[in-house]
This record gives C-alpha cells, structure tokens and sequence, in this order.
C-alpha cells in the first residue's frame, strides 16, 4: 500500500507526517506564538481525528509542539473574534465539543509529548491524548477562569476523573499552574520524563503501541473511554458556560489583562 498523507491535505493549519510506519505525527507550528491555536488551527485539531480514524496505514498518532514548547493556547485574535462576533462563538462551541469527542472516539491510540507549556485548547489536546508524556519542567495552566469564562474545552470531563474533584476544583478554579512533576503526581498526565527526552519518550511509547496488537490495543481504548462518555452532560454544559462567558463582561478584562501582561481585576 502506497505511503500517502493525501486524505490530510485540506487540513492546512496542521503540520501532518509518517515519520516511521504506521506511526503519524500530528505537529502544531505556529512560529513566533508558542504554536498558539488559530482559529484555523481549532477547526482542524476537532476534524482531523475522524479521518485518522479511519487511516489505514496509521496504528498510533504522536502529537507535539514544533520547537520545544506544545502550545500557549488559543491565540488572541481568535479569543476577541468569539468574543465580538455571535456566528464564531457558534463555531468554537461546535469544534470545541467535537476536538474532545472525536479524540475520545478516534478508534488510533494518542500520544501526546508536553514541553515546556500547554494551555487551553492546546492543554485539551495534550491531555486527552491517550498516553501524556510531560517535561518536568513543563508549564500546564488551563487558564479559562483568568481569561474570564468558565473551565470548558476539556477540563471538566477527564481532570476529575485523572486527579479527583478536590484538586480538579482547586486548579480550574484559580488557574494555578503546575509543573510536569507535579502533574505526574497528581496523575494528570501519564509519564514524566527529562526535558530534552520528551519527544523521544513520546514515540518509543508510540512504538511500543504500533508493535502490539491492533484490535487489542484499539479495543481496549474504546472501553476506557466509556468512563469519559458518562461525563458527557457535564462537558457539555461546561462547554455552553464557557462560550456564554464570552458574551459576558468578565471576559474584557481578561482579554486586557493578558495584553497589558498584568493580573485582571474582575472588581
């Protein structure tokens, strides 16, 4: 069978390759921003799962930062465009719910290699990756209560069910951040491994997942994951929350607050 990244085309605001058989790599390049999520970006990390999904020639996806960091979350035009323009809220609460669902039902395991920060939808990526694999100095802050807006995107559906609701609370609701040995600690992520193995660590995970079996492996994935689709409510309403938080007043100060690099003031 031909070796083809085609069925990946029309999704040009990811990076796509096959670095070795049956493994793909999924790499989020946004040069100058941390690899930010643009609004381009947020459509295709929620579309693009479906069609790896049903990829032949691919067993396992590693998904990663160019760079040395996994991304600085969604970028700031996009946050004002939602917040200015009902049709883009719209957008967002769509691809929102679908990047997290459509990575729960993406029948191909995920490995996600966090380095140095990951935040929000860029956080959701990394942490509903099947295996996370974190630098331990690596920065993780979800960051929605600070912008002014609820906890959505992810948090409410996985981090109760990876660190208990006591520390769930405690993080999405003062956006603290932590670091990668404090994530492994808490179970947040899967694996914490030196700064500069990351990426290495990520894909001899990867490989251990393609040279296993398939239909045990994928399976099993579909299983676990029941215990997030019995969390579907809650996402879903913490989704909705979210995006009326930007219709809301808080979110202005936010947006402010994160430009002029100070602590918001909701008064």
């Amino acid at each position: 069978m031909a070796n083809s990244l085609a069925r990946y085309d029309q999704f040009e605001g990811l990076r796509l390759d096959r670095p070795e058989p049956g493994i793909l790599r999924l790499i989020l390049d946004t040069p100058g921003k941390l690899n930010a999520v643009d609004a381009v970006k947020h459509a295709d990390l929620a579309d693009v799962w479906p069609v790896i999904s049903r990829d032949p020639e691919t067993n396992v996806v590693v998904v990663h930062g160019e760079g040395g960091a996994f991304s600085a979350g969604g970028d700031m035009a996009m946050i004002e465009d939602i917040v200015a323009e009902p049709a883009a809220r719209a957008a967002t609460f769509r691809e929102a719910r679908d990047l997290v669902y459509n990575m729960i039902n993406c029948s191909k395991p995920i490995v996600s290699g966090i380095e140095r920060v990951a935040v929000g939808a860029g956080l959701a990526t990394a942490l509903m990756a099947d295996i996370s694999v974190c630098g331990r100095t690596a920065r993780i802050i979800d960051g929605h209560t600070k912008l002014g807006v609820a906890a959505g995107d992810h948090a409410v559906i996985i981090w109760p069910l990876l660190c208990g609701m006591a520390k769930a609370k405690y993080y999405l609701m003062t956006c603290e951040a932590m670091d990668g040995e404090e994530a492994e600690r808490l179970g947040i992520v899967s694996m914490v491994v030196d700064d500069d193995k990351v990426i290495e660590s990520a894909f001899d995970v990867a490989r251990k997942l393609n040279n296993g079996s398939q239909q045990a492996i994928q399976w099993t994935k579909l299983a676990l994951n029941n215990w997030l689709r019995m969390a579907g409510p809650s996402f879903d309403a913490s989704v909705a929350l979210e995006i009326l938080g930007f219709a809301g007043t808080d979110v202005h100060e936010g947006i402010a607050a994160i430009k002029e690099k100070r602590q918001p003031d909701f008064g």
